[in-house]
């Protein structure tokens, strides 16, 4: 039996998991104890397409998830996964964007969370990895927003180059994940998994300002020079015409934030534009502005979003990117549970963890007339399948998958689609 294998059954046996009814996909669930207090599990195993999560998976956790959420009980999350099911195209990102919405609305309520990792816990799965308290990584399991075969790619190398894999085990080691947090444990054989559990399943305080002190510690992980770049006066005749009523806008390097009016109503406005792929520290800066609104939530929100994907590199994996991605969703969600009207508008290109993370806290998610809303970047979905998906999708496409909830044309009314 492989370690990732070996630590879930400890974890299984520790609860007395037994599924409730015939698995969906990769995706199983039902409950078990602990210490004889009933506790809810949800097991992504490595059945189909690299344990990925598909549209029937997807919809089962929602449920899952909403009763946790409304129960506040205890969730153990069983994880090998490659993330959401790409074959499936715009249908499995419409479905990880509720699915996303339905965990941070679990995390946020206070529900106790913890997280069993198999071998892998990459893209989506890595993000739903980090709404738990806390994780348990086994000997094997690989960690991270991107796997080596699409950074490898992206840096025009070979996944089974000696070097690189030397430097990609380095940054997404167990022992390297452990080292950058305290909320990660490499579990060893042997170890007592109940004990763990107890542990990870503690009671927690004030749920909203614990993880705006887990956004305060990541700023420990990047140069903090990168979160000091001036801002400077933005001008887009498109944003223009999308805030009719004028904006007061800056923006600095691919971070947008101001005010704006639309419709009569004065808007807050966060966005991430350019072509340059999301790294942790534009991460970290757009969700320290939306932590820091939390002091005196907005009425409404709109977040812009331009920018394709996030930055499959080593170095910003070294610092657990994932966990930079989900600060964001975190921190609109925050604003959500506060009263905030949070909407996001896709101005130009999106998809992936990024569009995931700030798409899930969006209560209305629009797309500009030609936006381009892709699963994965085309480059990552060659990668993957070993095919390139060139086209860009068109607006009913979008509503029929759940990405897009309206399209706006720039020049006519505001809203009209």
């Amino acid at each position: 039996m492989s370690p990732g294998l070996a630590l879930t059954q400890a974890a299984i046996d520790a609860l007395g998991f037994a599924p409730a009814e015939a698995a969906i996909g990769n995706l199983s669930w039902g409950t078990g104890r602990l210490d004889g207090r009933p506790v809810r599990v949800a097991r992504i195993e490595n059945r189909i397409a690299s344990g990925s999560i598909g549209r029937a998976e997807a919809e089962r956790l929602v449920a899952l998830l909403r009763v946790v959420a409304a129960e506040r009980s205890p969730l153990v999350l069983l994880l090998d996964s490659a993330g959401a099911r790409v074959s499936e195209g715009l249908a499995a990102l419409g479905a990880f964007r509720h699915l996303y919405r339905a965990a941070l609305g679990a995390a946020l309520a206070g529900a106790p969370i913890a997280c069993v990792l198999g071998r892998n816990a990459y893209g989506g799965a890595s993000m739903v990895a980090m709404l738990a308290h806390e994780r348990l990584l086994s000997p094997e399991t690989r960690l991270a927003m991107s796997g080596p075969a699409v950074i490898a790619s992206t840096a025009g190398t070979s996944a089974t180059d000696e070097m690189f894999l030397a430097m990609a085990e380095a940054a997404m080691s167990p022992a390297a994940r452990e080292k950058a947090s305290a909320a990660n444990h490499a579990w060893q054989e042997g170890e007592d998994v109940a004990a763990w559990l107890r542990g990870a399943l503690a009671a927690r305080g004030d749920v909203v300002a614990g993880w705006q002190a887990r956004h305060e510690a990541l700023a420990s992980r990047f140069d903090a020079a990168q979160a000091r770049r001036p801002w400077e006066p933005m001008q887009r005749r498109d944003l223009a015409r999308l805030f009719e009523g004028g904006m007061a806008l800056r923006e600095s390097d691919g971070l947008v934030e101001g005010e704006a009016t639309r419709g009569g109503e004065s808007l807050r406005v966060l966005g991430l534009v350019g072509p340059t792929p999301l790294g942790i520290a534009r991460a970290w800066r757009f969700a320290d502005l939306a932590w820091k609104a939390l002091a005196a939530p907005p009425a409404r929100l709109e977040v812009l979003l331009d920018c394709a994907s996030h930055a499959p590199r080593l170095e910003d994996e070294r610092a657990v990117q994932s966990e930079f991605v989900v600060d964001m969703a975190l921190g609109l969600a925050a604003l959500g549970s506060r009263g905030t009207q949070v909407g996001l508008t896709v101005l130009g290109k999106a998809g992936g963890g990024v569009y995931v993370a700030l798409a899930a806290p969006a209560a209305r998610v629009a797309s500009i007339y030609g936006a381009d809303i892709q699963v994965l970047p085309a480059s990552a979905v060659a990668a993957i399948l070993g095919e390139r998906r060139e086209v860009v999708p068109s607006f009913p496409e979008y509503r029929a998958a759940g990405v897009a909830d309206e399209e706006i044309k720039l020049g006519l009314a505001p809203g009209n689609a």
